[in-house]
């Protein structure tokens, strides 16, 4: 199994069918194979070696999917980088990953410099936009036209393809190592639970590629054929307007962007009957929110995915599952042909159906470890078990309910925000004595990131000057929406903040 075998197959199948759409741009599949092996060729002529790393910050485009390919072809690992960071968390992913290449588009040209310096292992960095290569940096244009295309070194199996950072409750990102074996493993498991791409189809990739989500909706797409249309960017006007123009047969949102496009005055003047699958997932949905979608996209079928980067998807709530409604709709489905999954208490034990556990799940989809970390892996993989952290029960139908996050993750916006790593920043302030952060249920969120803070005596700081303090050290989508000021943070006997006490002192003082 190796990440390329799809473009193979579509130069065999749909040589001169459009592969990419980026704008008003349009490559065909054999125009897109052809930059794809310059690009690589191009890559091993400036030293780029089996296993090395080529970071990518960057938004969506037909760039980063000729990136993203390249760097298998040449055996290379894929890390891309997520662009809502603070330039403090790319320089740490960069750092730690010791990538030796570095691809950034005009939104990420002006930091270049800045990252380089401070990232030693960076030899190169390669310009993806529309003007002049700035000075310093490599055009990625004539990159390719000044390259000779080279063979695919079919890399695959367990070898590593991919390097995603995600955040971690240590306050630092953690890379997740995904091979070739077990993002094909997840992509091919999600089509297998049935109608979540459709052959030969349209994909509208929307989901940013340094989610785990986009790149397995993009795969998936992919390896069934058909064309993958970019948008860098998401706004309802945006969108709609690409659904009208390009007629995607699929599309995967978040929640957050499902509530944007319900609020938008003009939907009814678009034609957005061509989605026929409708992806889902990252954060809570309310099922008043679901139904004004079901109705917005008539000729769709809905699919939610719940996973993790560790893991990619572990169950769907399929289509059919959508249209028996009930209580299934708020279960994340059942899992998926591919993968294992058990609840089990502390000790390990499995739980029988209706009892609140651990998900624990076994199987070729999850990832090689944390780089660099072996603690931390040993820790979550156990005996060839993925600890998700998430609390959960399975029904006896063998529908997974999501019960809490053992973790304390906060998912606001499909972004994964770890407590830790924002009550480290709080603590940060002079003026904070002592700080908890939970999330708290939010209608155009899912959830929110809530601080419960305790000021020093004779402290005067207000809430904007709090969150400017945080949003220096981390990503904006990571600082607090709410505030709330204590005396005392509840402790049990050990010290231990009581989470469960915070959450149910928000919700008495909303």
């Amino acid at each position: 199994m190796q990440l390329t075998q799809f473009v193979h197959r579509s130069m065999r199948a749909a040589p001169e069918t459009p592969m990419t759409v980026f704008g008003d741009r349009v490559r065909s599949c054999r125009q897109s194979v052809e930059r794809i092996t310059k690009l690589a060729g191009g890559l091993q002529a400036m030293g780029l070696q089996p296993g090395d790393r080529v970071a990518i910050l960057a938004l969506n485009s037909d760039w980063y999917h000729e990136a993203l390919v390249a760097c298998w072809w040449s055996g290379a690992v894929a890390s891309p980088v997520n662009t809502r960071w603070s330039p403090a968390e790319i320089t740490y992913a960069l750092e730690d990953s010791g990538s030796t290449f570095l691809l950034v588009d005009d939104n990420f040209a002006p930091a270049a410099s800045a990252l380089r310096e401070s990232c030693p292992s960076l030899a190169t960095v390669i310009y993806c936009g529309e003007g002049q290569a700035p000075e310093g940096m490599l055009d990625y244009e004539r990159v390719i036209s000044e390259s000779v295309p080279v063979a695919d070194l079919r890399v695959g199996g367990d070898t590593l393809a991919l390097l995603l950072y995600t955040g971690g409750t240590t306050g630092v990102p953690k890379g997740v190592m995904v091979s070739h074996r077990s993002l094909i493993t997840s992509a091919l498991g999600t089509l297998a639970a049935g109608n979540v791409a459709v052959s030969g189809g349209v994909n509208l990739a929307v989901n940013p590629l340094f989610h785990i989500a986009g790149i397995v909706g993009w795969l998936a797409q992919s390896l069934m054929g058909g064309t993958q249309v970019f948008l860098s960017r998401f706004s309802p006007g945006i969108f709609l307007e690409a659904v009208d123009r390009h007629r995607p047969t699929t599309v995967g949102l978040v929640p957050t962007m499902l509530q944007m496009l319900i609020s938008h005055e003009d939907t009814a003047s678009y034609d957005l009957t061509s989605v026929r699958v409708l992806r889902y997932g990252a954060s809570p949905i309310s099922p008043t929110l679901l139904g004004q979608v079901m109705q917005m996209f008539p000729n769709s079928a809905f699919a939610q995915g719940y996973g993790m980067t560790e893991t990619a998807h572990i169950s769907v709530l399929s289509p059919s599952d959508h249209l028996e409604g009930g209580e299934l709709l708020r279960s994340a489905g059942r899992i998926l042909p591919h993968c294992e999954v058990r609840i089990v208490d502390p000790a390990g034990t499995e739980l029988p159906p209706g009892e609140v556990g651990e998900i624990v799940t076994f199987g070729s989809h999850i990832m090689l470890g944390y780089w660099n970390k072996p603690i931390e892996t040993a820790e979550v993989l156990r005996d060839g078990w993925m600890h998700t952290g998430d609390a959960g029960y399975l029904d006896e139908r063998g529908y997974l309910f999501i019960v809490d996050r053992i973790k304390d993750m906060i998912v606001t916006g499909g972004e994964n925000v770890y407590s830790t790593e924002v009550e480290n920043a709080l603590a940060r302030h002079e003026s904070v004595a002592a700080c908890s952060v939970i999330g708290l249920p939010d209608s155009q969120w899912g959830e929110r990131v809530h601080a419960v803070v305790v000021l020093r005596a004779d402290s005067n700081v207000d809430v904007d000057a709090l969150r400017a303090h945080v949003k220096t050290l981390i990503a904006g989508y990571k600082v607090p929406r709410s505030f709330q000021f204590v005396d005392a943070l509840p402790v049990n006997g050990a010290g231990k903040v009581l989470k469960r006490d915070l959450r149910a002192l928000a919700a008495t003082s909303d």
